[in-house]
Parts: structure tokens; C-alpha cells; sequence
């Protein structure tokens, strides 16, 4: 039986135990309940499993039979602080909380792929470890940076050699398409805080004050101009100002204002420029008005850089395991972020996305990730599942058949 029959076959299982995780969904950094779930459903298996000190993480290691090197599988497991709204009968019964990322059938992929790996321990060349990840979202800051810091590299004793991942989406993309590209996926995500800092004073004598209020107003449609103006097109930055705090009262002129921005960058380059250039913009305006301005500029994700070899055997696997009609080459790379932009920086691989927006949806208009009616489908499950299995035996059979000599 084929790897791809064999996840059929487990299909109703896969999706019972995403409904499980689906209904009873978690934030951040500790899930405890998440993480017994997917302990219990490893735990017929011959996995050696660990699991996090700072953070509810589950690593777990498959010995092949025959020696080789090691290749990674990550999934992450988080929910986001959202109130569902779907009306599904396995729907969150968290209040606040739901998986409106599809990280539950990330989980279950996952438990999916061990199960037919250790199916096949006996051809195995080589070692898998099982990323199980919490807090992806950063609702605690990150999940991938303390998992690396606790040993995850070193899970198997030694390095892998590659590394792979998948996430659903519920839109943009059809049923059952996978779509990836080689270089930078996703983009980086930084966070720029800005406080401008006045004098107070009365509303009608705002020349009696030091007004913070049209400085920050001038910060935000400079910052437009910044990035329109002094970055390369091909090389795209994106700034959004999602929050402004300022004031107290119609005639009060307050002593400080302060904002927040998201700032999207996909190369190395352009997110260093963007670190200094606005730092050197914002305090010159709020300077050339006798003002101050704070600029904290706070990096986050880092931007998702797909290696182009692995990217190639995903490419490849994905053609021949489903059929050319479910493989995209993605044109551009996304401006969403993912941590496990952290371990791609270490480990070369690829990060796949499949379209799991149910049939009777039309995908170019159903709810986005992140929505409260966010819906993704089951279908998907086994060939996330197999893929992720099949692409493990691909490249441990690759190396294991290399020249030594």
C-alpha cells in the first residue's frame, strides 16, 4: 500500500482528533491540553519524546532502521484570542478562543505523518524529529525561538539536514493545491512604537504648548512616503499604523501622543534600512517642531527564505504523489509572517501552503485565516499527512544513495 493509501486509511482518525483540538483550543506558549492530546496519540508509537521546559512543546524522535542523516517536521498547535463563528459542531467551546489558523490540522498532519513513518521504520535511512510547536501566532512572544534554544536541533544527535512544514489556508487558494516557491516565502514582521512627547496645554493657545498631536499625524503620512519613495518596487515594504493613542478631552492639548505600526520587509537589506531610516525620520520631524520622539523599533519574525533544493524535491514529491494539477509555483512571496522562518534560517527546507477552503466555498471569497469564520476541511488532512511522510523518505532515500567517496 501506498504511503498516500495508507493515509486515507487513517483519515477518519486524523480528523476526530483535529475536531478534539478544534473544540477545545489554546493560547500561546502553554497548552497543556493540547499537548496531552498529542502526547496520547503518539504514545503507541516508537517515538523517543520529550517535551518543553518553557513552553509546552512535544519533540519527538524516530529512529530508522538503517543509518542516515536527520530531516525535521514542524507543526504548530496555538489557537488565536478570537470568538468563533462558524456554527460547526465540533466549534471552539473556549470562550475567546479559537483556531481560526488551521493550526489544529497542522497538528493532526503531523500525528498523521509519524504514524506512517513508523509504519516504515524499517526503510527508514536515517532519523525524524517531530516539531510539535506552541505560540506560532506570538501571543507569548514565539514558540520556535525557545524550542531552538532547548535543544530541537539536537533532538536526534545530530544537525538535520533539512526541514519541512505545511499551513492551510481557507482562502486564496482552491481545494487541495499546494503552492510554495523557492527564496523568500512569507515576509519579515517588525513592530515600530512611537511616542512624541510635547508640553500640555490649553486648546485655544496651542502656541502656548508644544502640540504632539499634528507631529504624529506628520509621522504617519511621512512614513507612506518613506516607503514608497525610497525602496525598490521589487523589493517591497509594507507599513501599516494600526493604532494611535493621544489625548484626553476635545480642548486639552495632551503631553505626549504615541502610535504603532507593523512593518512587512522580505529581504535582510530593506528590514535594516527600515530599523534606522525610521528612527532618523521621526526624530527629524518631531525635532524640526520642538518636539521628541521615542522610536522603538522591535524585530519579530525574520523573513521565511525557502532553500531552493528542498524546494524543488517539495515541488517534485507534490507533482508525483498528487498530480501536476495540485502544484502551484507560487508568484510572489506572502505578506503574513511564520516562525518557522527561525528554523529555516538554520536548517534548509521548505514551507508549503495548502488550500483546504471547503468545496461548496468559493475560495477567492471565503474568510480569511484569522477570521471568526474561518472554516477549513478535513479532505485535507491525509494528503498533508502524506506529503510531509513522503517527503521525509525522499530525502533521507537521497542521501542514504550519494557517493561517500
Amino acid at each position: 500500500m501506498s504511503v498516500r493509501d495508507e493515509a486515507q486509511a487513517i483519515a477518519a482518525e486524523l480528523a476526530a482528533l483535529r475536531h478534539e483540538l478544534h473544540a477545545d483550543p489554546e493560547l500561546g506558549r502553554h497548552l497543556p491540553r493540547t499537548q496531552r492530546r498529542v502526547l496520547d496519540a503518539l504514545a503507541p508509537l516508537p517515538l523517543e519524546i520529550g517535551t518543553g521546559t518553557s513552553l509546552s512543546s512535544v519533540t519527538a524522535v524516530l529512529r530508522g532502521e538503517r543509518p542516515g542523516p536527520t530531516v525535521l517536521l514542524r507543526a504548530d498547535m496555538d489557537a488565536l484570542p478570537v470568538t468563533e463563528a462558524t456554527g460547526l459542531p465540533y466549534a471552539s467551546r473556549v470562550p475567546g478562543a479559537m483556531h481560526a489558523c488551521g493550526h489544529d490540522l497542522h497538528t493532526a498532519m503531523l500525528v498523521g505523518a509519524a504514524r506512517l513513518l513508523c509504519a516504515r521504520r524499517a526503510e527508514l535511512a536515517g532519523s525524524v524529529v517531530f516539531m510539535f510547536q506552541p505560540d506560532e501566532e506570538g501571543t507569548d512572544g514565539g514558540g520556535a525561538r525557545p524550542m531552538l534554544a532547548e535543544g530541537l536541533l539536537e533532538a536526534s544527535g545530530e544537525q538535520p539536514v533539512a526541514a519541512f512544514a505545511l499551513h492551510v489556508a481557507s482562502n486564496r487558494l482552491p481545494l487541495g493545491l499546494f503552492a510554495t516557491r523557492a527564496g523568500t516565502a512569507a515576509a519579515a514582521s517588525d513592530t515600530l512604537r512611537v511616542t512624541v512627547r510635547g508640553k500640555g496645554g490649553h486648546g485655544s493657545a496651542p502656541h502656548k504648548a508644544a502640540d504632539p498631536i499634528p507631529v504624529l499625524c506628520e509621522m504617519v503620512t511621512a512614513l507612506q512616503t518613506f516607503v514608497t519613495r525610497r525602496f525598490d518596487v521589487h523589493d517591497p515594504v509594507v507599513l501599516t499604523v494600526g493604532l494611535i493613542r493621544g489625548g484626553s478631552k476635545a480642548n486639552v492639548i495632551p503631553d505626549h501622543a504615541a502610535f504603532e505600526a507593523t512593518v512587512r520587509t522580505y529581504s535582510a537589506e530593506a528590514r535594516e534600512r527600515m530599523r534606522e531610516g525610521t528612527r532618523t525620520l521621526l526624530t527629524g520631524i518631531a525635532g524640526a517642531h520642538g518636539l521628541t520622539a521615542e522610536v522603538d523599533y522591535r524585530d519579530g519574525y525574520p523573513a521565511l527564505v525557502n532553500d531552493p533544493a528542498e524546494t524543488a524535491l517539495a515541488a517534485r514529491t507534490v507533482t508525483e504523489l498528487f498530480g501536476p494539477h495540485r502544484y502551484l509555483d507560487a508568484a510572489a512571496p506572502t505578506p503574513g509572517a511564520e516562525d518557522m522562518a527561525f528554523v529555516l534560517e538554520r536548517v534548509p527546507g521548505a514551507y508549503l501552503m495548502l488550500g483546504a477552503c471547503p468545496p461548496h466555498l468559493d475560495h477567492t471569497t471565503a474568510a480569511y485565516n484569522h477570521s471568526p469564520q474561518a472554516v477549513f476541511d478535513d479532505s485535507v488532512l491525509p494528503d498533508g499527512a502524506a506529503l510531509l511522510a513522503e517527503l521525509t523518505l525522499r530525502r533521507l532515500a537521497r542521501d542514504a544513495q550519494a557517493p561517500t567517496g
